[in-house]
């Protein structure tokens, strides 16, 4: 069995040892946590997954460690487990922004690193995650990793040269959906219709309109003309749209979201 260790139990970190602890891996793996807020680490027993006391704790007793910490804080975890880490050590970063060249400057120079982007809705089983290795994983270990992403969601391989990139496409990209959802819903609300209403059509709306992307067969500018008839009111709507250049918005909503990237990775 493979012994899993997570340094960090918040929102993200406890989502992924759920996911695997109530999977069919969740015979094939032992989880063990370490977090200075000692309560989180408690609260996980339900999943099975053992407390440790210490990061070196984890470093020990486990082939992978997931790094389930924030990027402000990830080098003074990394110089902390510097001297733990061994050449077998697969070390797996869910730190927007951190590459596996920094990992294994403040590790040690040949460590195996795999660089994961997950999104909160991984909470729900429904993640999204992008995937990248060093050239030191194997593939029987990065199929260990991916394994356990693909439970909680969705998960794909990209080069790990685009990790920063893919973060505004799924990592940040609900938050911006959901401000997005506000304005429909506080629409809805300032023209007299209840807010349960609101969410609920609208969010049904968003859901369909995926499995439309995904399912249909159609090209995002197909669908958009499908729902668009001459004169009618979606044009209407779109046309403000256009006018506003929302693409363009959403472009520089992503790069700004990339260069802050960048700079955290400094």
């Amino acid at each position: 069995m493979a012994n899993i260790g997570f340094i960090g139990a918040g929102n993200m970190g406890t989502a992924i040892m759920k996911g695997i602890s109530t999977s069919s891996l969740g015979n094939e793996i032992n989880l063990f946590a370490f977090d200075p807020c000692t309560d989180k680490v408690k609260s996980l027993s339900q999943y099975n997954v053992s407390a440790c006391d210490s990061e070196k704790e984890i470093m020990d007793k486990c082939n992978y460690v997931f790094l389930a910490v924030k990027p402000q804080i990830i080098e003074g975890v990394l110089e902390t487990i510097a001297s733990y880490t061994k050449k077998d050590t697969v070390i797996i970063s869910i730190a927007a922004g951190i590459s596996d060249e920094f990992i294994s400057k403040k590790t040690i120079s040949d460590a195996k690193v795999i660089l994961v982007m997950p999104n909160t809705p991984l909470l729900l089983g429904e993640g999204a995650s992008a995937l990248s290795r060093n050239e030191r994983v194997t593939d029987e270990e990065f199929e260990i990793v991916l394994n356990i992403f693909k439970i909680c969601g969705k998960a794909v391989v990209i080069p790990k040269d685009k990790m920063k990139e893919i973060i505004a496409i799924n990592g940040s990209s609900p938050a911006f959906i959901y401000l997005f959802a506000k304005g429909f819903i506080d629409y809805a609300v300032s023209v007299g219709i209840d807010k349960s209403a609101a969410e609920g059509l609208f969010t049904q709306s968003l859901i369909g309109s995926a499995k439309m992307i995904t399912d249909s067969g159609n090209t995002i500018d197909e669908l958009i003309k499908m729902v668009s008839s001459p004169g009618g009111t979606t044009l209407a709507g779109l046309d403000r749209l256009y006018e506003g250049n929302l693409t363009n918005v959403v472009m520089n909503c992503c790069e700004s979201c990339t260069k802050r990237a960048y700079e955290l990775s400094k």
